[in-house]
């Protein structure tokens, strides 16, 4: 533990705390698949000030006829109390529409993966589905590649509150795969 002595220090701790959305909220657990790639690096989490994320969309690049895919590249969360939430995002594509559950608010959700060949253009996750508290399925406007991997554990109580995203960087002339895999917190 570093205790802080200087109040300059103590004043930019709290101005980047606030600032960035990265004050936890109470997690009570952390849904995980566990079908996401390795490649990348974990962005920042990011929650919900209050309530639960009840709408998504996609950052999604549409299939390339020349050049590299990426497919899935952000997921963005939309939360009861209005707010927008998002952790690392890959540069390709554009968001989809908003996908809302009618009631309640989202439990669960599967990841549809192309496994790595290693010979040639893998996107690694190129698609998500949640489930709605009522029950409600909710398939995202990704890609078709991969396979749907199993479904994670559902909230128990409350919903989904925050998330963060494991993204891989720009290779410049490698490979792209962007988004490889999400963790969501459970609140």
């Amino acid at each position: 533990i570093k205790i802080v002595t200087n109040n300059c220090t103590a004043l930019l701790l709290t101005i980047s705390c606030c600032l960035w959305n990265t004050e936890a909220r109470k997690v009570n657990s952390v849904l995980t698949v566990p079908n996401g790639d390795q490649l990348g690096e974990w962005g920042p989490a990011s929650y919900c000030k209050k309530g639960y994320a009840n709408a998504f969309s996609l950052k999604v690049e549409k299939r390339q006829v020349i050049g590299d895919d990426t497919a899935l590249n952000g997921i963005r969360l939309y939360c009861t109390d209005g707010q927008a939430i998002e952790s690392k995002v890959g540069p390709w594509g554009i968001w989809t529409n908003v996908q809302f559950c009618h009631t309640g608010y989202l439990i669960s959700f599967s990841l549809r993966v192309q496994q790595r060949t290693y010979k040639g253009d893998d996107t690694a996750a190129n698609n998500i589905q949640f489930t709605c508290r009522d029950g409600t399925r909710l398939i995202g406007l990704g890609m078709s590649w991969g396979a749907w991997g199993p479904w994670s554990h559902q909230c128990l109580s409350g919903g989904i509150c925050g998330m963060r995203t494991r993204v891989q960087d720009y290779q410049g002339a490698g490979d792209d795969t962007a988004l490889n895999d999400v963790q969501f917190f459970c609140c």
